[in-house]
């Protein structure tokens, strides 16, 4: 199916973080009332058509900070020859399952035209990314167990400073689609994106249900509480503005 148009009409909500009066949250509602889910393993065909098994983790996943690579890292030792296809390749030497791209970031290493985590069909472990079935073995949820960017995405998390006329200041947390511009101009090369395409808009609940977890964890509860009265008020209202264009009609 052809995805929708990355300039589309977007309604948002503001309001400020009770946890934070330093801040203010700026949420896309067009987004996160649609009926988008990931559908790895369920007819995703991958960005790039020639690797259709990879869903996006064809380019290696980057760290956003140290932490983030502390804390995968410890989940890293935790896999073994069995749930971890390329166990001997990331285990080679110390961090082999770490590389560093032409700007000097650290990222999760690519082997064999996919990221070293990415269990591929027919491995006996299980395919897709060992990391989240780590996660799922141990009853966790696989946001505690993956860099921050892949179970952030679709979900975009920005900072802005404003300053007003009055010389107050506070920080804009805005909260969207990660679409393909995101990913940087090699985004618009992937032969196939997920976010504006109605293959990938098939979920029985709105986004702001089904990735509550992640949400909460970019936002804190007492703000996705507030969002969660926003977005129903704003599908309660049936604005035109309250169905993206790649959801069913």
């Amino acid at each position: 199916m052809p995805e929708t148009d990355l300039v589309i009409p977007r309604a948002f909500v503001e309001f400020p973080d009770p946890a934070d009066d330093s801040q203010i949250f700026r949420c896309d509602l067009t987004w996160l009332t649609s009926q988008y889910m990931c559908i790895f393993g369920q007819g995703c065909p991958g960005i790039y058509s020639e690797r259709p098994d990879d869903g996006c983790c064809t380019l290696g996943a980057h760290f956003a900070d140290k932490e983030d690579e502390k804390r995968v890292r410890s989940f890293v030792k935790q896999l073994d020859p069995d749930t971890w296809e390329f166990h001997d390749v990331g285990t080679a030497k110390k961090n082999a399952w770490i590389e560093t791209d032409e700007d000097g970031d650290r990222k999760t290493a690519v082997h064999e035209g996919g990221c070293v985590f990415l269990n591929r069909p027919g491995f006996a472990g299980g395919e897709g990314c060992a990391l989240h079935g780590l996660a799922l073995r141990q009853g966790r949820n696989p946001l505690e167990t993956k860099p921050d960017v892949c179970w952030q995405l679709p979900l975009r998390r920005t900072y802005r400073e404003v300053e007003l006329n009055d010389g107050t200041e506070y920080t804009e947390v805005s909260i969207g689609e990660y679409d393909r511009r995101h990913w940087g101009p090699g985004g618009h090369d992937f032969d196939w994106y997920c976010t504006g395409n109605p293959e990938a808009h098939v979920a029985p609940d709105p986004l702001y249900i089904t990735s509550a977890p992640e949400l909460i964890e970019l936002m804190g509860r007492p703000a996705y509480d507030a969002l969660v009265d926003h977005c129903e008020a704003h599908l309660a209202s049936r604005s035109r503005l309250a169905i993206h264009p790649a959801d069913p009609r």
